[in-house]
């Protein structure tokens, strides 16, 4: 939905004033102004949704546990259809969220009440103690600092390493460019899952098991990243370039000179995309990850999991903590991701 709309914000008003005074409806602006205008977009979308679709595994393996005979084979077209149902649907998808918060509000009691009614979203008995227990039970504070810490640096090597491996795709010419191209785009069908016990692997030989290099080290390097600034990068003319290397600017200089101070909104994107994907990680913290100090807030989380009875309140709280830093990044940077989104996604 953020894609396309990005991609409507490039189309002008006044191709819609010229199909109105020709006598067009609305309906036939939409088949004749926006889905053209769209091409390159729907493409995008296509090969992005495609990609995810054919390197689903998580959903489908915990939903099903891998049986019978074949069912978690994942289908592109039937998760393409499934991501469609999902956007009409985005609504729905938003009340377990509201619940969630409500939830932490309330008495342990009263979490489960009224599941039936709107009610449910509204606690009679509003209060902080869900949220006191969580930072008396365990040290979040700690925790939410090794997030923000391994997260952030992921983020700062992921800009830099990629941003450069991008901007050599878009403007250079050498040998093996397409190859080159053409593998990075192939390898981001793999799903994490497929590549993670090798990961995994080498991270024990390297000694580096339940340290900060086995968390940061294996995601500096992105192919999607490096794909998203490359796209970006095209849009940048080669005159502005030329003027820098009359000006004595060697390629070094140029890139952090000339194309880095004008490339904010493909960072931010890149910035925001990762922040979401590292933040909520859990599965590769949890294999690497063997002691309390480097513990993130996911696996911090689970802890609530492991004392019986369940408590459902403090879960509910620390889960709204958590989900807390990524409501606050993305409303402040929601304008630069959408104005990434349409400079990366529709050029060719």
């Amino acid at each position: 939905m953020m894609i396309f709309l990005a991609g409507l914000q490039g189309i002008s008003r006044e191709q819609y004033e010229a199909a109105s005074i020709d006598g067009a409806r609305k309906i036939q602006s939409f088949f004749y102004v926006t889905l053209p205008g769209l091409k390159s977009v729907i493409q995008y979308v296509v090969m992005i949704t495609v990609n995810q679709a054919m390197k689903l595994f998580t959903q489908t393996y915990v939903m099903t546990k891998g049986r019978p005979q074949n069912s978690t084979r994942t289908n592109a077209f039937e998760n393409i259809a499934s991501y469609v149902g999902n956007t009409l649907a985005a609504p729905i998808f938003v009340s377990p969220l509201l619940w969630m918060i409500s939830s932490s509000l309330k008495p342990e009691a009263q979490i489960f009440k009224g599941l039936n009614s709107l009610s449910t979203f509204f606690p009679k008995e509003a209060s902080l103690n869900n949220y006191i227990e969580v930072f008396q039970r365990i040290n979040m504070w700690k925790f939410i600092g090794n997030s923000l810490f391994y997260v952030l640096v992921i983020i700062l090597l992921d800009l830099l390493v990629n941003s450069v491996c991008g901007y050599a795709l878009a403007k250079f010419e050498f040998k093996g460019k397409n190859l080159l191209l053409t593998l990075v785009i192939s390898l981001m069908v793999f799903p994490a899952e497929a590549i993670m016990l090798p990961m995994y692997r080498e991270m024990a030989d390297l000694g580096w098991i339940n340290s900060w290099a086995s968390l940061i080290v294996p995601f500096v390097a992105k192919c999607f990243s490096i794909y998203m600034f490359r796209q970006f990068f095209l849009g940048i003319p080669d005159e502005l370039l030329e003027a820098a290397s009359i000006d004595g600017c060697g390629p070094i200089r140029t890139f952090f000179k000339v194309v880095m101070p004008i490339s904010g909104t493909v960072y931010a994107t890149i910035f925001i995309l990762d922040f979401v994907a590292h933040w909520n990680d859990f599965m590769w913290p949890l294999l690497v990850v063997t002691g309390e100090e480097k513990r993130t807030i996911q696996l911090a989380i689970q802890t609530f999991f492991g004392s019986k009875p369940i408590n459902y309140g403090p879960i509910m709280a620390s889960l709204t903590i958590s989900a807390v830093p990524m409501l606050i990044m993305f409303i402040f940077l929601q304008k630069y991701y959408v104005e990434g989104i349409a400079s990366t996604g529709i050029k060719g």
